[in-house]
Parts: C-alpha cells; sequence; structure tokens
C-alpha cells in the first residue's frame, strides 16, 4: 500500500552528520573569523583612544564594537553547532542554531539602534564637547577596519542568514565611522555639535528597515514558512500532472538552515506498485525546479488516503 515515510525509495537526501559539506554556513567559518579578529582588534584601539584624549564617543562606539563582536563570535558558535552530528534526540542536528543566532543578532540591534536614538535625542537637547581631530582619526581606522571586515562577509550574507546578521552589524559600525567622521568635520568647522546628534539619529534610521528584514526572515524560517520561490500550488499541480497520479496533498516545504530546504508530501496513486519510479520524478522534480533536494513523498492508494482522512487531527 502507502509508503511509510518513503525512506531508502523516497528520501531525496542523507544527513549523516550536521550541516552538508560545502553548505554555505561552513563556507562562511573563516570569513567570520577574520572580521571577529580585526573588530576586537580595533575595539581594543578605540578603548586606548578613547582614555588617552577623554572622548565618551569614541568610548561609546567601543561599546558599540562589543556588540558586534558578541554578534560575531555567536555566529561562530552557531556554525560550530551546526556542523555537530545529528542524534536520536535531535535528528537534524543544530542546524537550527544558525538562524537562532541570526535571530539574536537581529534583536540586539535592534536594541542598539533604539539607544542610538534615545542619546541622539538626549544629546539634541544637551550636546556633549566633541573633540574633534582625535575623534576623526580613530574614526578613520575603524572606517578601514569596518570595509575590511564587510568586504570578507559580503560574498556570504547572500547565501546565509547568519552571515547576513553579521554583515549588517559591522555595516552599521560602518555607518557609524563614516558619521563620526562627517560629525568631526562640521563641528571642527563650524563649533555645531547638534551635529552628532542629529547624524547618530540618522545612522539609526538607517538601519531600522534592513534589521526589520532580517528578523522577518529569521522568524519565517523558524516558524516553518514556505521558502521564497518555493510555490507549493504549483508544485502541486506538476506532481498531479505525472502518469498514475491521482491526487497530491499535504505537501509542506520549510528551510531547516540557509541553503538547506526540505519538503514532504502524500500522492495518491492508481498502482502503488510503480511509487518508486514516482518518488524518483518526484525528487527530480522538485529539485531542478524547486531547487529542494531533502524530499520525503508518502505514496498510497484511495483507501490509505481515506483511512488517512478518518483520522483526528
Amino acid at each position: 500500500m502507502g509508503h511509510g515515510h518513503a525512506h531508502g525509495g523516497g528520501h531525496g537526501h542523507s544527513h549523516g552528520g550536521g550541516i552538508p559539506a560545502g553548505s554555505a554556513a561552513g563556507r562562511n567559518k573563516g570569513r567570520l573569523a577574520w572580521a571577529l579578529a580585526l573588530t576586537l582588534t580595533y575595539m581594543a584601539a578605540e578603548v586606548v583612544g578613547g582614555l588617552l584624549t577623554g572622548s565618551l564617543a569614541l568610548l561609546a562606539d567601543a561599546a558599540h564594537m562589543v556588540t558586534d563582536a558578541g554578534g560575531l563570535a555567536l555566529s561562530l558558535l552557531a556554525i560550530h553547532y551546526a556542523a555537530k552530528a545529528p542524534s536520536p534526540g535531535k535528528s537534524f542536528g543544530y542546524m537550527r542554531f544558525e538562524i537562532l543566532a541570526a535571530l539574536a543578532n537581529a534583536v540586539v540591534l535592534l536594541g542598539v539602534t533604539a539607544y542610538i536614538l534615545y542619546e541622539a535625542y538626549r544629546r539634541f537637547f544637551e550636546p556633549t564637547e566633541i573633540l574633534g581631530w582625535p575623534m576623526m582619526l580613530v574614526a578613520f581606522v575603524g572606517l578601514g577596519v569596518n570595509l575590511a571586515s564587510m568586504r570578507l562577509l559580503a560574498g556570504g550574507s547572500s547565501e546565509s542568514l547568519n552571515v547576513k546578521g553579521a554583515y549588517f552589524e559591522v555595516f552599521s559600525d560602518m555607518l557609524g565611522s563614516v558619521g563620526v567622521i562627517a560629525a568631526a568635520l562640521v563641528v571642527m568647522a563650524t563649533g555645531w555639535r547638534w551635529v552628532d546628534p542629529l547624524v547618530g539619529a540618522g545612522i539609526g534610521l538607517f538601519i531600522v528597515p534592513r534589521t526589520w528584514r532580517l528578523l522577518s526572515e529569521a522568524l519565517h524560517i523558524l516558524l516553518e514558512g514556505t521558502p521564497p520561490g518555493v510555490d507549493l500550488a504549483a508544485l502541486r499541480t506538476e506532481i498531479e500532472a505525472m502518469p498514475g497520479v491521482r491526487r497530491a496533498y499535504d505537501l509542506h516545504a520549510w528551510t531547516l538552515t540557509s541553503g538547506f530546504d526540505a519538503m514532504s508530501g502524500h500522492v495518491v496513486m492508481d498502482d502503488v506498485a510503480a511509487g518508486p519510479d514516482l518518488i524518483r520524478a518526484v525528487r527530480r522534480l522538485v529539485k531542478e525546479r524547486h531547487g529542494i533536494e531533502h524530499v520525503t513523498v508518502q505514496v498510497e492508494d484511495e483507501a490509505l488516503s481515506a483511512e488517512a482522512a478518518r483520522l483526528p487531527v
């Protein structure tokens, strides 16, 4: 009759140990490590510069760098755990750790942005003294470090949600460096200290939409949302157009981690003896047209399908 879970004949992917070889997260481990090293080095230099010059702005930015370093370290930790082999208690291993790290990065970024906006509001009415030259010099060094880190992470930000979160953190710091340089130049030229909080607020508002999209993507994955670009209605139509298929139902597609989607479904056939051939065809269809390799298909006849429909949900 039916094929209980289509393993052996209908399972389109094997995951014997953690993240698949060559996965997006695995390829980006070195990039994250280099970005973390650069961030920690500059953070130390910024603390020293702030203490030597008495610049509160530099010390505050160093605190922001601590957040970035924590985000990058969390991303590396996510890759470490995601590479662990599955166990009976965690059949998919720790693949979702990457998405949790991206979610944490987004939440922290939104929190830091809220603080930046609050601080900008406060300083707009109570401007603090700004040491232009020292602040600008350290900001130029920070700009170079952030640009180098962004270049390291740019390639992986399009394929890994975890790396995208780290990239946004470094990107926000790069904007901070540019803003500090611009504010320092204006203050030195005009004495307008209110420019500093104004630039800070602009940076915060610029970060919010991107961080919100990152948060939405992470939540979509954690809620088992259908991967972007996968049309389940079209997939059902394609399967039902195959020879010998009466109907397809209970189709699901979801993302386990960046670059690793999965799909499952039931297919009712006239002759379940032809199930193995159909399973191969479905696997090929889903992989070639929808980019999903981890496929589970249950083949059944009308009697088994009707029996399943009577079961309580």
